[in-house]
């Protein structure tokens, strides 16, 4: 099937005015490319021959441009009817849209489709933290973003699940509130005096578990702002609990459904539940529970990005964001339900955690068989997401969003595990014995050139410093 035949089915489908856009789209693309090749702007016949989106962009910036000035160029006096005389800058709009999604719609996910949405759209976020929070997503459904206020953890949240998703039936945005005591605020309640009533949430978190389950091929998200606002162990255990296990989470003792709600639910495969985390004195630490079932990925802001985001500081527009990317939902669900786990060329891995796990023992942070696990698919995603990651990048993010968010505690217990792990973090393990000096200085006083995973080492040694001038450290705060 060439271009045109794909485009047309393709705007037969996805244009809401079915009977008339879409065919009226194809006649004046036609016209339109008779009159570019006329005026030698495509070489080629057919406008569906180019599959090049940037060049597609261009005429459709020409095409509007004519049209705003009212030029005989773009008015087809003899087209046949009315309605198709004004369809050119749609109908290239349309065509690029058809391109971008024939693209993204390919077997292999490719990073560059959502950093070019969000570029369009006036977001600048690192591609390795993009990188780092759909592979997170990837290999585990719950993800925790933590880091300073106001450095665009629930705007990179809100971008994916807009780019992803087909509409925002798929996605909740819901802040947590700091009364938020036990479940009622996501999973509602049965009303007491009334035996044949429901009492939903406000916020339709629980109608969006009932819609996952009814559509599985679909992703969906709750992205639950502020998360450690209330103690997320009182109103987040039923989904704690139920996300490892499988098990159904109790809603009513009612025979079939009330008001629109089944006496069990499961918090469905497709779910993927994303939590913003700001620390000060307002907020409560995530237990070991809840970091161990969670990718952790911290935000932070450097000189340079301050630099180059003052420099570039513009309007935001979300409204470029949406849908662009919902052809590759499909494989990012697929990738997601994978629970293969990689055994192959992961020796290396394997010896790198059982010393890291030796260490963190020290501190009582040790890692358990879920974490194991987690980890060797992180890396296989992150290889699959990127290719060209090298082994050391892959086992870097590892370790701070998997071994490192669980150390917390005072100054007495964490220096030595701090050192030790930071010692790990080099290319050349800096062994104590050989050392006169102290191993403290020579460790954290290294060269960037001799740091194997500079990431977690950057982490180690603000932890580091927190514990000898506080006499306390933890992973968040840090």
């Amino acid at each position: 099937m060439n271009n045109r035949e794909e485009f047309k089915k393709w705007a037969l489908e996805n244009l809401t005015e079915k009977s008339n856009a879409g065919p009226s789209y194809l006649i004046s693309l036609d016209w339109l490319s008779k009159r570019f090749s006329e005026n030698k702007r495509i070489k080629e016949k057919s406008l569906f021959e180019i599959e090049d989106i940037d060049l597609i962009s261009k005429l459709h910036s020409e095409v509007k441009k004519i049209q705003r000035d009212k030029s005989s160029y773009i008015y087809n006096k003899d087209a046949p009817s009315y309605g198709e005389r004004f369809f050119y800058s749609a109908s290239l709009a349309k065509y690029r849209e058809f391109l971008e999604s024939k693209r993204i719609n390919s077997a292999e996910i490719k990073l560059h489709f959502f950093q070019t949405s969000l570029k369009n759209s006036g977001l600048l976020f690192k591609k390795h933290l993009v990188l780092r929070t759909i592979t997170s997503l990837i290999s585990k459904s719950f993800l925790i973003l933590t880091g300073l206020s106001g450095s665009g953890k629930t705007k990179l949240a809100q971008s994916f699940v807009k780019w992803i998703s087909v509409d925002s039936n798929q996605y909740k945005i819901i802040p947590v509130g700091a009364d938020w005591t036990n479940r009622e605020p996501l999973l509602g309640y049965p009303n007491a005096l009334n035996q044949n009533e429901y009492v939903k949430p406000e916020n339709s978190a629980l109608d969006l578990l009932i819609e996952a389950n009814k559509n599985p091929n679909f992703p969906y998200f709750l992205i639950l702002d502020e998360m450690n606002l209330s103690h997320v162990e009182r109103y987040f255990a039923d989904f704690l609990s139920a996300m490892e296990s499988g098990e159904e989470i109790f809603l009513h003792s009612g025979a079939g459904s009330i008001s629109g709600v089944p006496p069990k639910i499961r918090i469905p495969k497709n779910l993927f539940i994303i939590g913003t985390v700001n620390i000060d004195e307002t907020t409560h630490m995530f237990s070991p529970k809840v970091l161990d079932r969670a990718n952790t990925i911290e935000f932070r802001i450097t000189p340079d990005e301050m630099k180059s985001f003052l420099d570039q500081v513009g309007e935001i527009h979300m409204e470029n964001l949406e849908s662009k990317g919902a052809g590759m939902a499909k494989s990012f669900l697929e990738m997601a339900l994978d629970k293969s786990i990689p055994s192959e060329g992961m020796d290396d891995v394997k010896e790198q955690l059982g010393k890291f796990f030796v260490e963190l023992k020290k501190a009582g942070a040790e890692f358990g068989y879920r974490s194991a696990t987690e980890i060797l698919k992180l890396i296989d995603r992150l290889g699959k997401i990127d290719p060209d990651l090298e082994m050391k990048e892959k086992l870097d993010i590892a370790i701070i969003q998997k071994l490192l968010p669980k150390l917390h505690g005072s100054r007495r217990k964490l220096v030595t595990v701090l050192t030790t792990l930071a010692n790990l973090c080099l290319n050349d393990y800096i062994s104590p014995e050989k050392e006169k000096a102290s191993v403290e200085g020579k460790v954290f006083g290294v060269e960037a050139n001799q740091i194997k995973y500079p990431i977690s080492y950057e982490k180690l040694s603000r932890m580091y410093k927190a514990a000898v001038e506080n006499g306390f450290t933890s992973f968040a705060e840090a």
